[in-house]
């Protein structure tokens, strides 16, 4: 079989695994309360850092004005707030509050249990194997990213 071939079948069955990893982690993220558009900008916030909103709608793939609203959404529960950007006073920037961490790392938590269950049953070669192909996609990834 080619590079190729096995490249676009292995694409294939990364892309079905990841879908179905996601969805099935995902089912803890209910327990913490904030609908999913929310949690995953405020994922963005508490894991990279302060944002403006035009840098969150884009790595939200929204338009500002959607982006607003769910900042807009966040604030109220006080999960982040909106500060004047101390380098350019005409900005604003979205930050995590103290509650706002709390919630992603104890999601971050429940999902990894949720992993961790499901790995349970697999053999130290094949956690071995899942460790080098989570290290080859992280690198990979960090190579694209812009």
């Amino acid at each position: 079989m080619s590079k190729q071939r096995m490249s676009e079948e292995t694409a294939r069955k990364l892309h079905s695994a990841a879908l179905h990893l996601m969805r099935y982690v995902r089912t803890q993220d209910t327990a913490l309360g904030v609908p999913p558009a929310q949690l995953s900008a405020l994922s963005v916030v508490v894991f990279g850092g302060k944002k403006s909103l035009s840098d969150l709608a884009q790595a939200e793939q929204v338009r500002p004005p959607t982006m607003s609203r769910i900042v807009d959404a966040l604030v109220r529960q006080g999960l982040v707030k909106r500060e004047v950007d101390k380098k350019d006073r005409r900005s604003v920037v979205i930050t995590a509050t103290d509650k706002g961490e709390r919630i992603m790392h104890e999601g971050r938590n429940r999902r990894e249990k949720r992993l961790l269950e499901l790995m349970r049953g697999l053999s130290k070669d094949e956690i071995e194997a899942l460790d080098k192909a989570s290290e080859i996609l992280a690198g990979s990834l960090a190579t694209t990213a812009h």
